[in-house]
């Protein structure tokens, strides 16, 4: 058994879906359950529909509503399903528009609201699809992630699933299995205990696949996207970045949070904890291999035998991807009183959470401390509080550059790394490696990152 969760883009209209069916049947051994996001930018559309709401009255939203229901009009005609919508999905219009309607009235559009509003994307796609498959002969039935099994905390926007929703997920979706039904299950939305429709944040599509594949002990967990992979480095920056074959769960989770926004690093938590594995595949380039993410690389073949690691020039074999992430904002801390002082570091990070601020980066000297935050932040009270421990310097216009690369030649990286940017005139301004020894970080100017990049990536990759 497969999970294969698509995306989005993956089935934005009519001809896209068609393409996910031969897909799904070229897969249909392996008893693949589905999980789906909303068709195209349906969620936005139902923001922006809201946004109408609030602005005017039971009028405005007519137009807004009429552009949801034509995407997936079109899509339920253009796979000859019929002229008109269903019952069941013109039950679900009728009731958004309902909600349409009330928001518009009060005036009001609170985070409880806005996740029943947006749940109605993932809902009106697993039905549509649904319907498909069983027009071209393959048994489906499409559940709502709570009818599933999904039940949540009620976080609104940012809900978590509770972890005794695996056991009634199994209750749920086995019996459909055993019965030869593929079930077709809305990703991102659940319900908490008190039957309250929740999201589940970032990348929740692929936390809900994760999530049903940990609780089936399927043999994998398939994510579709528009792209072959998590790649070498970002193809805006590098055109010709390859994907990677493989790569661990800690790999991808750095690899997410420095920039590569292809897979979300909350998604592999019930993964990484049943050990099955994520694949990242390309819907619209399906013979592609993808990229496994797995709890340990295998062995490299390539590595001769015998060959001590530090006898062997550093290559693309020890560095995994290039990323980065732009826009930050290096903050230097830097006072005599550091030294030897206990307490110091505890009460620099108490002023930051206090504003809630969270830091990426860290390095600490005898006398300073340097650190990166996102630009978005509002410095101006962490300023005043600092400023009566120590002298502050805040650097806006930064980037984190980061090469995810192999632990054991980090030292070897570094050192290519610098030498290329020393090469380019270009000056490292903070080097960190991370707890999770699988990664280098380094900043420079926002206006070097992509020459940086380009240079790293032609230097490991050829």
């Amino acid at each position: 058994m497969i999970v294969m969760k698509f995306g989005g883009s993956s089935v934005a209209n009519a001809e896209r879906i068609k393409k996910v069916i031969e897909i799904i049947r070229e897969n249909l051994k392996q008893k693949p359950v589905i999980v789906l996001s909303a068709m195209g930018d349906t969620t936005d559309y139902l923001l922006e529909a809201a946004e109408t709401a609030l602005r005017g009255g039971p009028a405005s939203i007519k137009n807004a509503l009429e552009k949801i229901t034509d995407i997936h009009l079109n899509a339920y005609t253009g796979l000859s399903l019929g002229k008109t919508l269903p019952e069941d999905i013109n039950a679900l219009l009728a009731d958004l528009n309902a909600l349409l309607t009330g928001i518009s009235l009060i005036k009001e559009l609170s985070a409880r609201s806005k996740d029943f509003l947006v749940s109605f994307g993932e809902r009106l796609s697993a039905r549509i699809v649904s319907a498909a498959l069983n027009k071209v002969g393959i048994p489906s039935q499409s559940l709502d992630a709570w009818d599933a099994g999904i039940i949540s905390d009620a976080v609104y926007g940012a809900a978590e699933i509770l972890s005794e929703s695996e056991k009634t997920v199994a209750e749920r979706i086995l019996p459909l299995l055993d019965k030869g039904i593929m079930p077709v299950i809305t990703g991102f939305i659940a319900k908490d205990a008190d039957g309250i429709i929740t999201t589940l944040g970032r990348g929740g599509s692929d936390l809900s696949a994760a999530f049903i594949a940990a609780a089936l002990k399927a043999e994998e967990a398939q994510v579709w996207k528009d792209v072959d992979g998590l790649l070498t480095a970002d193809p805006r920056i590098v055109p010709d970045a390859a994907p990677v074959a493989e790569v661990t769960y800690e790999e991808a989770a750095e690899l997410a949070y420095f920039g590569a926004q292809v897979l979300h690093p909350r998604t592999m938590y019930p993964c990484i904890k049943s050990g099955i594995p994520v694949r990242v595949k390309n819907s619209y380039n399906p013979s592609a291999p993808g990229t496994l993410v797995i709890a340990a690389r295998s062995k490299n073949s390539n590595l001769a035998e015998g060959t001590p690691q530090h006898e062997r020039p550093v290559s693309g074999r020890d560095v995994r991807s290039i990323t980065t992430r732009k826009n930050v904002t290096l903050v230097d801390i830097i006072s005599s009183r550091m030294l030897g002082q206990s307490g110091f570091l505890a009460r620099v990070f108490a002023v930051f959470a206090q504003e809630g601020i969270s830091v990426d980066m860290l390095a600490t000297s005898e006398v300073s401390v340097s650190l990166t935050l996102d630009a978005a932040y509002n410095l101006g009270k962490v300023c005043e509080e600092l400023s009566r421990i120590a002298a502050v310097q805040i650097n806006t216009q930064k980037a984190i550059v980061t090469i995810i690369c192999d632990v054991a030649r980090s030292s070897s990286i570094l050192e290519k790394a610098a030498g290329v940017c020393a090469g380019a005139g270009i000056t490292i301004q903070m080097v960190s490696q991370g707890a999770s020894k699988v990664n280098i970080s380094f900043i420079v100017d926002d206006t070097e990152a992509d020459t940086v990049v380009r240079l790293l990536h032609k230097t490991f990759f050829g």
